[in-house]
């Protein structure tokens, strides 16, 4: 049980008892007491005052004073002011907590509660390399999961690869037109990026035909309907559906080029998945949802054949689920798979991770699947996330504008190798420890700041910030991390068995305060599926602990008791880092 617990507890018995009253479902307001005031947490007084029929300032003094005497190994003294009793916890009970959990590998998890989540993340579209922003939503899909685990969910984590549709059948057009058959393999180039290429040639040559349209006169909306490379994408979108051999074949062909090149990137970022899901597969099922809807009339068919849902009285507006030629959009992938991933996996809750330019469409699918009656539908969350953006503006994939992921990774790495050897610390490391550390540094500063920011808010890339040694990055606190790991180096073995004194000096009970919270952080960033309150608490753990190091020796501590108490310290501020770094998909290096 956490120290809050502990007070909360303590504090309804104390009403119970001494009053005859417990507040209604048991909420007790209490807080960390303000800098400005003596006391680690405050109990606010003001919901009681009236039940009670005592002023504030009466009723803190007798509170405090029953506390503290019934429970004398957990609370040392308090104060009032005004509707606030500031208690301090006793050393006593902070060392207990210290020695209880210095030794727990799984301090901060929760037992397992029974529930599955699924979490879907990556999900990227099968023309083009993973971007940063792929990036983001990839460590935060995977975080969040890491996240959920640690608060005793059983997850499964999903993708789906967006393998069809228009967009796919640009690059098969432009590879046609342009490639003379040239393949991955024959150019060097990884195979995503080979793809990628073709759709940015695709844009480039549709609008040079469009702009040659309407030179001969041509309407610019119609231009862009009669250009020839966009008429040959959309007949074999209709041929791929029609299942055409050789278009299937080279559909197959160009989707395992991308894969391959995927494969790399996620291996090289760390993500996995415990299901892949392919749109080809899911729209099918998709599609039949589509008539079961129009025989429900929960959809309705306009006069051009196309198929849509009517959700104005539920404040939004008409929604398409199924085009006029029979070809799906993603909202019918998007029905198909909610049932499909249900039937397998029956998730107490589906999260999808998901940029914020998807709001809508989120709110239109949980909608069309509660209409729908599918099991799947009230577990429908939508973990949106703002879009990472560059100085200059919004990144483009038809523009070729993007970050690419495997440039901005290695960057990184080269970022990392740079300020290493600016700061001199490379003695001692083989060339082969030095790539490594430098590919731990450089991802861990990637991660930790695409991880750092709420994920609802909107971002601005800036990779010089994301590796300094004092500033809040990744790099602090893995400084930290090694910076520990090399003072057990030093010491040789085991922390020495014994007592660990009894007082508590300020810097070496701050240090213990703030690992004490490791679960409590834990619980509310599973709660509101958010990272970012991780990435913050290690930072602050990694600040508080050199604060403490700064001053106070270990190795030269000033009694036996004293060093036995600041390496179970060190040893626990390490673990925690460790564990809320890992939750992030952040590796600590040893040596820094």
């Amino acid at each position: 049980m956490d120290i809050i617990s502990q007070i909360k507890a303590a504090t309804l018995q104390v009403l119970s008892t001494n009053y005859q009253f417990l507040p209604e479902n048991g909420d007790i307001p209490i807080n960390e007491t303000k800098p400005e005031f003596e006391g680690d947490y405050t109990v606010v007084l003001f919901t009681f005052v009236k039940t009670l029929r005592r002023s504030p300032e009466v009723l803190g003094t007798e509170l405090g004073q029953a506390l503290v005497r019934d429970f004398p190994s957990l609370f040392s003294g308090f104060n009032v002011i005004k509707g606030f009793l500031n208690l301090t916890i006793a050393d006593s009970r902070w060392l207990t907590f210290l020695a209880e959990n210095v030794d727990r590998p799984d301090f901060g998890c929760r037992e397992p509660n029974g529930r599955r989540v699924m979490i879907e993340y990556s999900s990227p579209n099968t023309n083009k390399p993973l971007h940063l922003g792929h990036l983001r939503n990839n460590f935060l899909g995977w975080s969040v999961a890491a996240i959920s685990k640690a608060n005793g969910y059983e997850v499964v984590k999903t993708c789906i690869a967006n393998d069809r549709g228009i967009h796919i059948c640009k690059s098969m057009v432009s590879w046609k037109w342009f490639a003379a058959g040239a393949t991955p393999a024959d150019t060097g180039t990884k195979g995503d990026h080979f793809v990628g290429d073709y759709y940015v040639l695709f844009n480039d040559q549709y609008k040079k035909e469009v702009a040659d349209l309407v030179a001969r006169g041509v309407s610019k909306e119609e231009a862009e309907k009669e250009a020839p490379i966009m008429k040959e994408a959309q007949q074999m979108l209709v041929d791929w559906e029609a299942g055409k051999p050789e278009v299937i074949e080279l559909w197959a062909t160009m989707n395992s080029w991308v894969y391959a090149g995927f494969d790399a990137t996620y291996a090289r970022i760390g993500s996995d998945f415990d299901k892949i899901y392919y749109e080809s597969d899911t729209y099918l099922l998709g599609k039949k949802l589509v008539e079961t809807g129009l025989e429900k009339g929960v959809f309705f068919r306009k006069d051009d054949g196309s198929v849509w849902i009517d959700l104005c009285a539920d404040g939004l507006d008409q929604k398409i689920v199924q085009r006029r030629d029979g070809t799906a959009v993603y909202m019918t992938q998007d029905i198909g798979l909610a049932v499909q991933r249900y039937d397998e996996f029956h998730a107490d809750q589906s999260v999808y991770v998901v940029g914020d330019e998807q709001n809508y469409h989120f709110k239109v699918l949980k909608l069309i699947c509660q209409k729908l009656g599918l099991p799947s539908a009230d577990g429908i969350y939508h973990l949106s996330y703002g879009m990472v953006e560059l100085p200059t503006g919004r990144m483009k994939t038809r523009e070729g504008t993007v970050v690419d992921a495997d440039a901005i990774l290695d960057e990184m790495h080269a970022e990392a190798e740079r300020k290493t050897i600016e700061q001199g610390k490379t003695a001692g490391f083989s060339d082969a420890e030095l790539d490594t550390l430098y590919e731990t540094i450089g991802l861990g500063g990637l991660k930790f700041f695409l991880l750092r920011v709420d994920p609802k808010k909107r971002m601005l890339f800036n990779p010089e910030e994301s590796i300094d040694l004092h500033g809040y990055t990744a790099t602090f606190i893995q400084y930290a991390y090694a910076r520990i790991r090399s003072i057990f180096r030093k010491e040789g073995g085991p922390i020495p068995k014994g007592p660990a004194g009894e007082g508590l000096l300020p810097l070496e009970k701050a240090l213990i305060v703030a690992l004490e919270k490791y679960p409590s952080i834990v619980a509310q960033a599973g709660e509101e599926l958010n990272p970012s309150l991780v990435a913050a608490y290690a930072f602050q753990v990694a600040q508080t602990f050199n604060s403490f190091y700064n001053v106070h020796s270990i190795a030269s501590a000033e009694t036996a008791e004293k060093k036995v108490l600041r390496l179970r310290l060190a040893q626990l501020t390490a673990s925690v880092l460790k564990s809320a770094m890992g939750l992030l998909g952040i590796r600590m290096p040893e040596r820094m």
